[in-house]
């Protein structure tokens, strides 16, 4: 099947470096972009050019990796690799005609249909990303995997496949020696018991991948390990340890010749907390103009429906466990925060958090304001105020907090989001580890184009409804 797969984008490929070879000469010749012609030229005349420019480009494709295996490769990783061997192609040729026959053909031409194949392969390579997303959704072309170690770089990895579901994986469990990560679930992911269980899940369970995230001290387990996945031809990764450490925070310098790493204490520099900000300002100060009148309504037929202010305020556990007061639309009757004991054996919700489906305090107007997430709206107030992010992970209460799990605490490194990760990724139908994972993988990944990505997606969700209640 992989072959096949390969020999259809390869084939592909040669269609469309032809097609925007043909481009090129009409772009020239034609349409006469950029320069008129002193010439004409047939087409016919270039068919010697055209073998060795697509000859060329597939041979520089496969000197350059851009046909090398890769599952769910970014976009621009892939352009990339095509427009730096477009490059050379077109310097090659160029080189070629001048050395050869300067005067027959047009070196303006060979540029032209350079850009031409670049663009075309672009939107190709989009379009697969796209199919093939949309196929890996739906449930083909998913590989299992089992992860060997459940510590930080076994969760790293289980973060990476909550967040990317484009990548095509799906985790049918974890094994670790410890007594108590071997037997703990976390989120979707089954705890299936010590290492000495691998043969028997090998037999059983149908298993593409086997990721291993065991420290380099365990180095004879790892070998183990991918002896037995050999053997039963199943294919064994390794996640190097010093994946722990994530590169992007390390600063590098020396002590008397002596190369020295340090962490810094923050992820992000101090332009990236700029940027970020900016976008906070100013996305918050809009959405509080362009939001007034629906707050205003909402506030005053909520006052209509029941005695209390409209506006609610409760405490949250904000960026390194500082505390602030969440401003909401109030869609509970007044007093219900002192009826939650006694809901509590309804909670629906796994982990720390309380959630009820068909919560009884809730009124009428209130379903609808939390359907639509209106009563989140006053949030951006805190974001103004520089307690929350328009991006981040959700605040919990801090008796919630005093539940965390040592791992979970990671997600308190920066300040508290509206929106997530997690809430364009089914909100309250995630577990309370799922949602960490979303949100640890979202800290360690962040970049100005994520929280407008992020951004971007919530409205769809919001209009859904999905998960909000």
């Amino acid at each position: 099947m992989r072959i096949q797969s390969r020999f259809l984008i390869l084939l592909i490929d040669v269609v469309l470096i032809n097609a925007g070879f043909v481009l090129g000469y009409y772009i020239r010749y034609n349409f006469q972009w950029f320069r008129e012609t002193g010439f004409d030229a047939r087409l016919e005349d270039y068919w010697i050019i055209q073998i060795v420019f697509t000859l060329a480009y597939l041979l520089m494709f496969r000197i350059d990796g851009v046909y090398k295996p890769r599952r769910a490769s970014p976009w621009l990783d892939q352009m990339y690799l095509i427009i730096n061997s477009s490059a050379k192609v077109m310097i090659a040729i160029l080189a070629l005609i001048f050395m050869t026959s300067p005067m027959t053909y047009s070196r303006l031409m060979m540029v032209e249909a350079g850009l031409a194949v670049i663009v075309l392969l672009g939107i190709a390579r989009w379009v697969k990303g796209v199919v093939e997303s949309i196929i890996r959704k739906r449930g083909y072309g998913i590989a299992n995997v089992l992860i060997i170690g459940a510590g930080e770089l076994g969760r790293a990895v289980m973060r990476t496949l909550v967040a990317r579901p484009d990548l095509g994986y799906r985790c049918i469990g974890f094994v670790d020696d410890d007594p108590l990560r071997g037997a703990t679930n976390i989120g979707r992911f089954p705890a299936l018991g010590a290492l000495d269980a691998l043969p028997a899940l090998l037999r059983s369970q149908k298993i593409d991948e086997v990721v291993i995230t065991l420290p380099w001290s365990a180095q004879p387990k790892i070998t183990q390990v991918v002896e037995l996945c050999h053997h039963r031809g199943v294919r064994a990764r390794v996640v190097p340890s010093l994946l722990q450490i994530n590169m992007g925070i390390i600063d590098v310098n020396d002590f008397g010749g002596i190369p020295l790493l340090s962490m810094r204490a923050d992820r992000t520099s101090p332009d990236d907390n700029l940027v970020k900000r900016l976008f906070d300002l100013v996305g918050a100060s809009l959405a509080l103009l362009v939001s007034a009148p629906v707050v205003g309504i909402f506030a005053l037929l909520v006052r209509l429906e029941s005695p209390g202010s409209p506006i609610y305020s409760q405490i949250r556990v904000g960026k390194h466990g500082k505390t602030f007061k969440l401003y909401k639309l109030r869609s509970m009757r007044s007093g219900a925060d002192a009826e939650k004991p006694f809901l509590m054996q309804h909670n629906e919700a796994d982990g720390p958090l309380f959630k009820m489906k068909n919560d009884p305090r809730r009124t009428r107007i209130g379903r609808i304001i939390r359907r639509l997430s209106i009563d989140e709206l006053l949030q951006f107030w805190n974001v103004l105020r520089g307690e929350m992010s328009i991006v981040g992970p959700r605040p919990n209460l801090p008796e919630e907090v005093a539940q965390y799990n040592d791992w979970h605490r990671a997600r308190m490194r920066v300040r508290p989001g509206i929106t997530g990760l997690s809430q364009i990724s089914g909100r309250s139908e995630l577990t309370f580890d799922e949602t960490c994972l979303l949100d640890i993988y979202y800290i360690e990944n962040w970049s100005p184009s994520l929280d407008l990505t992020i951004a971007l997606k919530t409205l769809p969700f919001l209009l859904s409804a999905r998960g909000a209640y």
